[in-house]
Parts: C-alpha cells; sequence; structure tokens
C-alpha cells in the first residue's frame, strides 16, 4: 500500500489516478490483488489487505489508523460498499479489527473499532457475529491483556456482542469457564468501570447463557457463586456510578432468578477457612447473627435505593422482590432486612415518589414479602402508615392499578394488628378513599378484582373497630355511601362470585353492630346509618334474593339468613322491626320454608327457626319467641309434617308440647300477617283436630292463657275466612269446647295479639255476647287515661285498639253496637262506677269521632235509651259532673253526625226525649248549673235538637222545646240584661262570660227559627213576635224581639252581629214566607219595618262580609214587601245611601280601579240590594242613570269566565228583565255564560265540592269548638244553595228569563 502523503494515507489511489485503466488491472502499491478491493460510492476503492496491514500493525501512527478507520466506518454507510463486502468477504475484516482493539491503548480508535464491529454484525449474518464472538472471547480467556485498557475495550466489545439479536450466542465461547473465572477475577480489581463492565457481560452471558442448550448459566456460574456474589455485592457496595448499579442489580437479580443466591448463602460458609466456618456455624446456632452474605447484601442495596434515578431504585426493588421470592430465603435472611432498615429505605422511597406509578407499584410489591408476624416489621409499618393512605388515594383513582390489592394489603395489615395506628382524621379519610372507590365499581367507571374488593370490606371492617372511630363524625355518612355501592356492585355479579357478597354481608353487619355501640348509639348519624342498612336490605338485598335464591349456593343463602339475624337480634330499635315488618310483609315464613326445602341441611333449618323466633320477639317481646327456640332440635322442615305434630295428643309429652307450642305460635304469627305455611282448611281442621284430642284440658281450663289466644285467633281467623268465601264445613263440638272455654275461662281480648278478621268472627257469635261485653268493659277500663281520654294509636297494628271497635260499630254484620249498648245500660241500671261509666262513654265518643257513621248503628241499638238511663242513674244516685258531662258530650257528637232518617228510623225523639222526658232533664240542669260549661254544652245539644227537627225528626222533642216556659223564661231575663247595655255591648264578645252566652241564646234561637216551618207549621200570627216581652202573648214560645235584634246587630261584636244578623234574616225570610200576599194596615208594624231598616243599611259596609250579606238580604225582603206594607215612595227613591251603594257596586263592577277600596269585596251583598231596588214598582230613576249603556258594557267586558258568580248572573238577569239590556249586552253575556257552563261541565270535581265540603265533629268538651261547630251549622244550613250548583241555576234562570224576555230584547 502506497501514501503520497505521509500524513494521509491514500487507500483509493488507484481509482483517483487511473480511471481509465480496467478494474482488474489497477494493483496497490503493494502489489496486492485486485480482488481484495472494493469500490466506494466516490468512485475510488479500499483494498481490504492494506486495510488490515494498517490497522493491525501496533507501530502504525494512530493518526493514519484513526482516518483509515473513519474511511472505513464512512464506507460501510454506503450500501454498495457493504453489501460487496458481506458478500464477497464477510469474515476478512474480523481478525484484523480484534487484533487492532487489543493493540492500541486510545479510546479513540477503540471506539471507532468498536461503532464498525457493531455496524458488521448488525447487517452481516449470524456467523459474521460468532466468530467475533468467539475471537473475543478467547482472548479474555486467555487473560493475555492482563487487565489493560485494551483488555477493557475487548470486554466492551463482548458486552456489544452479546447484545446483537443472534440465537444461542454462548455456544460460541469455547473457554466457558476459563472466561468467567477472568471476569470473577476482575471484579476484585478497583475500577468502577471495570467492575460495571463485567458485570454487564456476566449479566449477558448468564441471561443468554441459561437459555443456551449447553446450559452455561447454572452449570458455569454455579461453581464460582459463593465468590461471584460476594464480589458482586462488594461492587455494587463500593460504586457510586448509578449505570454499574444498574448492571451489577440487574446481574444480582438474574442470579436470584435462576436460584443462585440458595447455593450462594449454602456454599458460602464452605469459601471460609475451617476456623471461620466453626466460628460462623457457632454463632449461627447461637442465633447471634446470620450469614455475612445476608448482611453484604442489606448493605449492597442501600446505595442503589438511595438513588436519585428512579430506575436504579426500581431495579433494586425488583432485586429484593426476587431475593424474597427465589423460594429459598431463610426467615432470618428477612430478619436481617428488616434489622438493617431495608424497609425504613422502602417506605423514604415511596414517600419521596411522588406517586409515581412504576416506584410505587414497586415499592409496595416488596413491603407485602416482609412478614407482619415479625415484630420489628409492624413497628416499621406503623412509622409507614400515614405513607400507605396518600399512595392509598392515587392508585385508588386509576383502574386496576397493580399497587392497588399490594396497598390495601399493607393498609389492611397495619389497621388489623394495630388498632390505634390511625387517628380520627385517618380513619375519615381512609374511608373516603375506600367509598369513593366502591361508587366508581359500581357505576362501571373502574374495576375491580375480588382480591380487591374483600380488602376494601376487611380494612373497613377493622376501622370500624377502632375506639377513634366514634370520634369521626363523618364515618357513618361514608359508610352509609359505601354500603349501598358495595351491595349493589355485588347483588350483580353474586352469581359469578358469591364471595364478595358474603364479605359485603359481613361488612354491613359490622356496620350495624357500630352503629348500637353505647357511647354514641343514639346519635343523628348512627340512627340514620342504622336506618340506611335497613333501607338496604328492604330496598334491595331483599327483593334480589326473594328472585334470585333458587340459583343461589346454600352458602350465600345462609349469609342473608345470618345478616338479616344479626340485625333482629340486637338491641331491639324502631330499624329492627321496620326491617320485621318488611319481612312479614314480604311473606318471609313461606320464603324461609321455601329455602328449607331448596337447602335441607339440620344448619339451615336451625338458622330458618332461629330467625323466625327472633321476628317474632321484635314485634311481640317479651320473649316471645322463646317456645320457637326450645323445641329448634325437634321441629320438621316441612310445614304439613307441623300441622301433623299439632293435631297429636300430647299425653303431657313435654317434647310434644314443647313442639306443639312451637307450631301454634309459627301458625299464630305468620297468619297474624296472612303469610299462611298452609291452606286456610288444613290449618282449620288441624286446629280443631288439637282442640278435639286436647279437649280435658280445654274443659279444665288447664291451657295457658297464651296458647288459649293463639288457638282463639286460628280458629277465628280460619272461621271468618271460610265465611267469607261461603265455607261452612266446621267441627261443631270443637266451636262448642272453645266457646264453653271462653265463658268459663279468665282471658284478656284488649292485650292479645290477634288478627281483625278473628275479632270481627267473635263479635259475630252471639252465643259469647256475655264474655264480649266482659271484654269491652276491660278494654274501656284498660284503655282509658289522661284525663279519661280513649288511646287510639298503639304501636301493634294487631292489637285490640280503638280503631277496631269503631269499625266494627260502624258496620252491620256484628254485634258491637248492640253489645256496647247493652253494657252501657247494664252498667247504669246496676249502678255500676261511675269510671266504669264513663269509659265506656268515653269509647263511644271516641267510636264516634274515628266513624261518624257509627253513630247511625248505635241509634238503632238504643243510644237514647242508654243515654236516658244514665242521665237517670246520675241525677238519681251519683250527680257526678264528670259523668254528666261526658254523656252530654255523647248525645251532643250523636245528634252532630247522626243521619235524619236515622233519627226518623229509630224514633229517637219519640221513645227517648218525649216518652222519657229526657228534655224535662237537661232543660232543669240549665237552670242549675247557669250558663257555665255544662249550661251551654245542653244549649248546644238543644240547637242540634232543634237543626235536626228541621228534617222532619225529634219533632215532639223540639216543640218541648220551644214551648218550655222554663227556658223561654231564662232566655228572656238574659237578653234583657245583655241588651240592656246598648253601646258597650261591643265589649261582650265571644272571649267574655256573658258574650258567649249571648252567642249561645242566639244560636238557640236561629235553630228555633229555622224549624218552625217543620215543627209548627200553623204557627200563631206573625205580629205575635213583634210584640214587645211585656205584651201579652197568647202563646209562649221562644222568642227575642227584633228591637233586641237590632241593637245587637247594631252594637254587638262582629261574632254577635253574626248570629244577630242570621236570626232576623232567618226571621224575615219566616214571615216573607207565611205571610206572603197579605196586606197589613198596621201602622204600628210599618214603624218597626223602618226602625229594622235604618240599623240594616247601616251594616251594609260591615268588614264582616257575612254579616253584610244578611243585612242586604234583610233589606231585599224588606223592600220586597212595598206592596203589603204601602210603603212611601220616597224612603228608598230619594235615598242617596242607597244611590251610593249601587253606584259603588256598579262602579267596582265596571271600573275596578276607581272603586272605593273598602268597597271591592262587597258586590255580592251589594248585588243583592240592587236587584230588590229593580224589582220595585217604580224602579228609582237615579238607576237608569248608574246603569247606562256604557256602564253595562263596561261591566261586561270585565267579566271573565273565571270571575262569574251568582250574584252577578242574579244581577244582569235583574237588569233583563228590567229591560236594561240591549241585543249587544245579551250576545255577549250569551258567550260568557255558554263558556261558563261548560267549565263547569267539565270540571266534575268542582261539581261535588261544595257537596262533600262537611265540617268534621270531634268529642271535645271546649265550649269554643262546640261553638263554631254550631255557627258551621248555621252557615252552611243559608248557603245551600252556595256554589257551583248555585251558580248552575242562576244561568239555566237566566237563559229561561231570556227565552221568555225574547221580544223585548229584540233577539
Amino acid at each position: 500500500m502506497m501514501f503520497d502523503d505521509p500524513q494521509e494515507p491514500d487507500i483509493s489511489f488507484a481509482a483517483d489516478h487511473y480511471p481509465d485503466q480496467e478494474q482488474e488491472n489497477i494493483q496497490c502499491s503493494q502489489g496486492h490483488r485486485t480482488t481484495l478491493s472494493i469500490r466506494t460510492q466516490q468512485g475510488g476503492s479500499i483494498y481490504l489487505l492494506c486495510l488490515s496491514n494498517l490497522i493491525s500493525n501496533p507501530r502504525a501512527p494512530t493518526l493514519h489508523v484513526s482516518y483509515v478507520l473513519s474511511q472505513l466506518s464512512d464506507a460501510l454507510s454506503q450500501p454498495l460498499f457493504l453489501t460487496s463486502l458481506l458478500s464477497f468477504h464477510p469474515h476478512f475484516l474480523i481478525s484484523p479489527l480484534l487484533h487492532a482493539l487489543s493493540s492500541f491503548d486510545d479510546d479513540p480508535i477503540a471506539q471507532q473499532l468498536i461503532d464498525i464491529i457493531s455496524a458488521l454484525c448488525a447487517f452481516a449474518s449470524d456467523s459474521v457475529t460468532a466468530d467475533f464472538i468467539a475471537q473475543v472471547a478467547e482472548k479474555l480467556s486467555s487473560g493475555a491483556l492482563a487487565w489493560s485498557r485494551r483488555q477493557l475495550y475487548m470486554l466492551h466489545c463482548l458486552g456489544i456482542l452479546l447484545n446483537c439479536q443472534i440465537n444461542d450466542p454462548c455456544m460460541h465461547i469455547r473457554e466457558k469457564e476459563a472466561l468467567v473465572s477472568n471476569l470473577v477475577a476482575g471484579l476484585q480489581l478497583p475500577s468502577d468501570e471495570i467492575r460495571g463492565k463485567i458485570l454487564f457481560v456476566l449479566y449477558k452471558l448468564s441471561i443468554q447463557g441459561y437459555a443456551s442448550r449447553d446450559g452455561l448459566g447454572a452449570n458455569v456460574l454455579q461453581a464460582f457463586c459463593p465468590s461471584l456474589l460476594r464480589l458482586s455485592m462488594e461492587a455494587l457496595l463500593k460504586t457510586q456510578r448509578d449505570d454499574v448499579r444498574l448492571n451489577g442489580v440487574a446481574f444480582l437479580m438474574l442470579l436470584a432468578q435462576i436460584g443462585l443466591f440458595g447455593n450462594g448463602h449454602g456454599n458460602d460458609i464452605n469459601s471460609l477457612s475451617s476456623d471461620e466456618a466453626d466460628d460462623l456455624m457457632q454463632t449461627i446456632e447461637d442465633g447471634l447473627d446470620e450469614s455475612p452474605l445476608s448482611v453484604l447484601f442489606a448493605e449492597a442495596i442501600k446505595g442503589p435505593l438511595l438513588s436519585s434515578d428512579s430506575q436504579v431504585q426500581i431495579s433494586t426493588l425488583d432485586l429484593i422482590f426476587h431475593y424474597l421470592t427465589c423460594g429459598d430465603a431463610f426467615s432470618k435472611q428477612i430478619q436481617i432486612l428488616i434489622e438493617e432498615n431495608i424497609v425504613d429505605y422502602v417506605f423514604e422511597i415511596l414517600r419521596l415518589s411522588e406517586c409515581k406509578d412504576p416506584l410505587v407499584y414497586s415499592c409496595v410489591r416488596v413491603l407485602n414479602l416482609f412478614p407482619c408476624t415479625e415484630q420489628s416489621f409492624r413497628q416499621r409499618l406503623i412509622i409507614g402508615f400515614q405513607t400507605l393512605i396518600p399512595v392509598l388515594r392515587y392508585v385508588a383513582e386509576v383502574p386496576f392499578h397493580p399497587a392497588q390489592t399490594f396497598t390495601l394489603m399493607l393498609i389492611q395489615n397495619c389497621v388489623s394488628d394495630c388498632p390505634g395506628i390511625a387517628s380520627t382524621s385517618n380513619i375519615e379519610e381512609l374511608a373516603l378513599i375506600l367509598s369513593r372507590m366502591l361508587e366508581r365499581h359500581r357505576d362501571g367507571e373502574i374495576g375491580m378484582i375480588p382480591e380487591t374488593f374483600l380488602l376494601v370490606c376487611s380494612i373497613f371492617v377493622a376501622l370500624l373497630k377502632f375506639p377513634s372511630s366514634q370520634g369521626a363524625s363523618n364515618l357513618a355518612a361514608f359508610l352509609q355511601e359505601s354500603l349501598k355501592h358495595a351491595v349493589l356492585a355485588c347483588l350483580t355479579i353474586s352469581e359469578k362470585d358469591p364471595g364478595q357478597l358474603l364479605h359485603c354481608l359481613y361488612l354491613l353487619k359490622e356496620a350495624y353492630s357500630y352503629s348500637h355501640e353505647a357511647c354514641c348509639a343514639n346519635t343523628s348519624s348512627n340512627l340514620e346509618l342504622r336506618t340506611c342498612i335497613v333501607d338496604i336490605c328492604t330496598s334491595h338485598i331483599l327483593p334480589w334474593f326473594s328472585m334470585a335464591v333458587n340459583e343461589l349456593d346454600e352458602e350465600t343463602v345462609m349469609g342473608v339468613f345470618e345478616t338479616f339475624h344479626f340485625i333482629l337480634i340486637q338491641n331491639p330499635d324502631v330499624q329492627a322491626t321496620e326491617l320485621a315488618k318488611v319481612l312479614l310483609s314480604s311473606s318471609w315464613f313461606c320464603f324461609s320454608f321455601g329455602c328449607l326445602g331448596l337447602f335441607p341441611a339440620e344448619k339451615m333449618k336451625w338458622r330458618v327457626y332461629l330467625m323466625l323466633s327472633s321476628l317474632v320477639e321484635v314485634l311481640l317481646g317479651n320473649q316471645a319467641g322463646q317456645p320457637i327456640r326450645d323445641a329448634v332440635f325437634s321441629l320438621p322442615s316441612d310445614p304439613i309434617d307441623l300441622l301433623f305434630l299439632l293435631g297429636q295428643k300430647n299425653s303431657h309429652d313435654l317434647d310434644l308440647s314443647s313442639c306443639q307450642a312451637a307450631v301454634l305460635l309459627l301458625l299464630h304469627f305468620s297468619c297474624l300477617h296472612d303469610d299462611w305455611l298452609a291452606d286456610e282448611r288444613s290449618v282449620l281442621a288441624s286446629l280443631e283436630q288439637y282442640i278435639l284430642v286436647n279437649s280435658g284440658d280445654f274443659l279444665s281450663r288447664s291451657i295457658d292463657s297464651l296458647t288459649m289466644m293463639q288457638v282463639l285467633n286460628l280458629y277465628g281467623l280460619c272461621r271468618g275466612l271460610a265465611k267469607a268465601s261461603n265455607q261452612v264445613s266446621h267441627s261443631l263440638e270443637a266451636e262448642r269446647i272453645l266457646f264453653h272455654m271462653l265463658c268459663q275461662s279468665e282471658w284478656d281480648l284488649p292485650s292479645a295479639v290477634i288478627h281483625p278478621v278473628a275479632v270481627t268472627w267473635l263479635f259475630q257469635q252471639e252465643k259469647i255476647s256475655k264474655p264480649l261485653s266482659c271484654q269491652l268493659l276491660k278494654f274501656c277500663r284498660r284503655d282509658c287515661s289522661d284525663g279519661n281520654r280513649i288511646l287510639i294509636h298503639r304501636d301493634n297494628n294487631q292489637t285490640i285498639d280503638v280503631r277496631v271497635i269503631a269499625d266494627l260499630v260502624a258496620r252491620r254484620d256484628n254485634h258491637a253496637a248492640k253489645l256496647l249498648m247493652c253494657l252501657l245500660v247494664e252498667l247504669a241500671e246496676e249502678g255500676a262506677q261511675n269510671q266504669d261509666i264513663i269509659a265506656v262513654v268515653n269509647l263511644i265518643l271516641t267510636v264516634i269521632n274515628i266513624f261518624p257513621t257509627a253513630s247511625d248503628q248505635l241509634c238503632l241499638h238504643g243510644i237514647g235509651n242508654a243515654i236516658l238511663m244514665v242521665v237517670y242513674y246520675n241525677s238519681s244516685h251519683s250527680s257526678s259532673l264528670e259523668l254528666l258531662l261526658a254523656t252530654l258530650l255523647l248525645l251532643f257528637n250523636i245528634l252532630s253526625t247522626v243521619h235524619h232518617e236515622t233519627l226518623s228510623m229509630a224514633n229517637l225523639g219519640l221513645h227517648c226525649l218525649q216518652r222519657y222526658r229526657l228534655i224535662d232533664c237537661l232543660i232543669p240542669a240549665v237552670r242549675k248549673y247557669g250558663w257555665n260549661h255544662e249550661g251551654l254544652l245542653l244549649v248546644g245539644i238543644l240547637s242540634l235538637i232543634l237543626h235536626n227537627s228541621s228534617s222532619h225528626a225529634l219533632i215532639e222533642a223540639s216543640k218541648s222545646i220551644i214551648f218550655n216556659a222554663s227556658l223561654i223564661s231564662t232566655i228572656n231575663s238574659t237578653v234583657q240584661v245583655v241588651s240592656s247595655k246598648g253601646p258597650a255591648l261591643i265589649e261582650h264578645d265571644e272571649g267574655t262570660s256573658s258574650g258567649e252566652n249571648l252567642i249561645f241564646l242566639l244560636l238557640l234561637y236561629y235553630f228555633t227559627l229555622r224549624c218552625f216551618h217543620a215543627v209548627l207549621p200553623e204557627v200563631p200570627d206573625w205580629e205575635t213576635f213583634l210584640k214587645s216581652p211585656d205584651m201579652a202573648q197568647p202563646v209562649s214560645i221562644i222568642n227575642i224581639h227584633f228591637h233586641d235584634l237590632c241593637r245587637m246587630i247594631h252594637f254587638g261584636s262582629p261574632m254577635v252581629k253574626l248570629v244577630a244578623s242570621s236570626c232576623l234574616l232567618e226571621f224575615l225570610s219566616g214571615i216573607s214566607y207565611q205571610k206572603k200576599g197579605k196586606h197589613v194596615e198596621s201602622q204600628c208594624f210599618m214603624g218597626y219595618i223602618m226602625s229594622i231598616m235604618t240599623v240594616l243599611e247601616g251594616q251594609v259596609f260591615n268588614d264582616n262580609i257575612r254579616v253584610a250579606m244578611n243585612c242586604c238580604l234583610c233589606l231585599s225582603i224588606i223592600l220586597g214587601w212595598e206592596k203589603e206594607l204601602e210603603m212611601q215612595e220616597s224612603r228608598v227613591v230619594r235615598s242617596s245611601w242607597y244611590r251610593l251603594i249601587v253606584e259603588e257596586m256598579a262602579m267596582s263592577l265596571a271600573v275596578p280601579c276607581l272603586a272605593s277600596k273598602s268597597f271591592i269585596n262587597y258586590h255580592k251583598p251589594a248585588v243583592h240590594l240592587t236587584v230588590a231596588l229593580l224589582k220595585l214598582e217604580k224602579i228609582p230613576e237615579w238607576i237608569r242613570t248608574v246603569f247606562d249603556d256604557v256602564s253595562i258594557s263596561c261591566i261586561i267586558e270585565n267579566l271573565k269566565v273565571m270571575d262569574v258568580t251568582p250574584e252577578m248572573v242574579l244581577l244582569f238577569r235583574a237588569l233583563l228583565n228590567s229591560g236594561f239590556l240591549k241585543a249587544e249586552h245579551i250576545a255577549s253575556l250569551n258567550h260568557v255564560f255558554q263558556a261558563c257552563r261548560k267549565r263547569m261541565y267539565n270540571n266534575s270535581k268542582e261539581h261535588t265540592t261544595d257537596k262533600n265540603d262537611q265540617k268534621s265533629v270531634t268529642w271535645s268538651d271546649e265550649v269554643g269548638e262546640i261553638c263554631e261547630y254550631l255557627i258551621h251549622l248555621m252557615v252552611s244550613s243559608s248557603d245551600t244553595n252556595s256554589g257551583n250548583k248555585r251558580l248552575f241555576q242562576e244561568i239555566e234562570m237566566f237563559f229561561r228569563s231570556l227565552t221568555e224576555e225574547g221580544s223585548t230584547a229584540q233577539l
């Protein structure tokens, strides 16, 4: 090879200087063959032999060598050159390149050579790479380079070659043991660079040789294992370079994976001298130390764990994981790692990791390998607990994060082994994280493997057992949400993984137990928690369980039963009772026995019966389920077998008696809730058989009261249901025995738990009327408290309460009403204690208050006679004010609720109030007690009698009231005293005694006037009512002079004005009705009328619209007597007051915004007065001025369909009849009224509102409420045609008038 320039060898000169010569004739200066030359892309050629000679010459200038290598590197990047080289001379450069690598101590040249070797191996065939590996390994195995720089280059090259992707590279290494031996020896050198490369080569040799066919990894390395392990660990311990650490950790991890760590521990002692080995064995036996190799390993990994390179930390953590899981790790080795604070290092990495994914996973995976049984590890785990919470918060947000389970396991170990580890804030934070995990799992946002779900439940359970959990205010709320999400998630996958549901149910039980902790069981949060748990059971678990029971395994079914049972046996509370009621409403008895059919195992039978016993106790209390628990081992699983047991004669067999008691309790309780274990006929047949075969016990009264009531309930229920379904087949003998027992034994129906159907059947049996009357009296005595008021409500709706009695009395299919009346009469006749009579009276009052229709049944069965007997007994014997008050209240309520037809049918007035002179007993009591509480109540009763007589009932009783001289005298004297007060009468309102008395007397007078038409069809001359009280009267009747009424209307309080004006209206209406058409010439009467009109005119604008309405109606009536009274025209025609009233009314209808504020709501009363004026023979001229065309048009324009009232239609009808309306007015009104009538047709509910709007009556003895009710009767009786019915009638009358006046209106 020739060089033109000694500083720049030209290896391509032949192509440059002789371009025209053929390639075959070109030779280099050394005369080498042209076949060893390869053309380059630039047109030159490279002579491979010259290149080889140059780079192989150790004495060649490094500059020349570097230049040649750079030219070769550039040529290798050219596809044409690379293809030619690899096609014709693929192995030619191997030896020169390796010789050059082992000849020059120059880093750049070594790097160039290694790059060229890498490039050739990358594109050449595997044989080229194998040749490189074989020669490099041979040089390293020989040890000729003696760990010089050239040895380092060669080692680096071998590492790169081993990294190439060829099959089984270790197969080409001939002296494997020698190679490994030299490498192991090199680890002792103090150079980090050498150790790092040796570790890398060893790693590559191991990982590839272990998989090779000759098994280099296991066989070769095993011989050097103790020294190799120690030297590798020492290298790792001494280095500060992260690349060396990575290589060392990787190599050690591989050794652990292929199982050489165990050999290293075993051979570690053999590698020592005899004295060292003896000392080491002695220390191991004494337990004072462990193998130095384990200590060295712990020390070696500390540096990498503290590295700033996360990849080094992750690799080191993986090394620890494989070290502890290689299968050869001893407990002492684990203990050494703990004592060397490796756990602390890992927790510190975790704390500083900022929740980076690979690092977090590696840390928690390693920490889970340390056994929690080690006290030293538990101590470190406690210290690191705070670090785990933020890690859990992070991994919980990532679906299927691999560190989730490991983190949860660590936390579960913490909270399980160290109950005091978590503070209140820690508990709440963990609860929030776990709740969020369950919520996202349920929503499908993230998944959760079964192990993770179980850990979440276990951690929650452990948190609940912490003493500090009771101070976590939000824990109960988080727990509620968690339970909901967990249960709903489990129910959807229960068939796939029933274990999750069982853990969820366990959490449910522990949560319920937590809510019952004695220190805070009654806090609002725990109450809400219990309510939530019961709601979950009733709303989710129970419906699912009922539907899926056939597809579940026995363990899951048992788990659900245990959960429900656990809730029931806790301290009885509202939540447990609610669960019991829901279970019973879901036919739990039948369902339970169905489960016994599916799973007939003994433990399932025990669980079912024990739960049913608890179910009974929750609702009945007092250890009511004990009979079931006593016989649980002997009871069969089939309900048919239970009935068979019941029908056997016990013959004092204790076991059979115990079983029969349990069967009776099961049948009794299940039937109470309509959850029959068998059909009614089978139960009745078995029960009759039980009565018949054990008749001696029944007849001798040796049956205990509990058994007797259970038999009575079952028998009555079966018979009642049979009667309802028209099944009459039964045993007469069994019935006789049962009735005999009821008549001869002491039993307590009021305190019994019995089905309403059974109660109804009992009260239908006339044969046991006597014992039933005793039970009614017992009920009255027991349920009277707090001032003789009946307790209406009880907790157990199957216990006899007053509502059951009221329902029986109100119905006609039993003898309850008759028995109650007979009991009251019997008590009065026998002179029983007042408290018994009062108790019965109060019971009847309560019955009427619950079911007002019960009054009809009571009247039909002689309530009047019973009341008379009580009044007579009280007046003759006890004179008890309390008894009198109760009786009066009863009479008042009867009269206020009974239907008029019933009164007439029962002849209450004839037999009670007349024949037995009850009125004669009541009226003297008014004089006796005066106008006190009892006296006013009596007046109220008299008012109700008069009110009922207006419907043609109690006629004779009403006459005795109206013509009673004593009562008339009392009323007259009282009215004279009050009316004489003049203007001071305003102070006597309903809040004062005198005002209250006056209102009651006015109400009595009102109802007297109302009943005149029915009671006194031939009333005396109406002028009699106008005469002064001082004048001689032909007939003495209740009467308040109109002067007194006018004073009360003018001076009285609002309530007095209302009642007095109603009386005056009724008085004038009666006169108008009876004297219509008669001509009156009495000037005296004319004077009376003028004074009445003066008072009435002053009340047209009264604040109470009802008073104003009454006064306007009175004026309308009087104006209607125009002809009869020969009324002077000027009295009305010239009255500016009437004109003002009409003008204000017209203004409020035409232009509401201009009307007086005080008159806006008073157009209704004024309408009646206006209509009366329009009906006069001579209509005042000023009315035509008020109702001109413009005014009427404005009124009609403002009239909307929703605003139409009966008074408006009445006004337009009067205007129509008086000729005030024109055709366009009539057309507009016709449209409005038609639309109004259509709306009433469409709104059917509005038609019935007035009909059903009836004030409820209470049996309160408050005088104010009695007065309020009487006023309600007064107002409602005067408004019988109010509302939509009256509006409809008025519209119909308008159209009828329109038809009659068609020609006049010019339609």
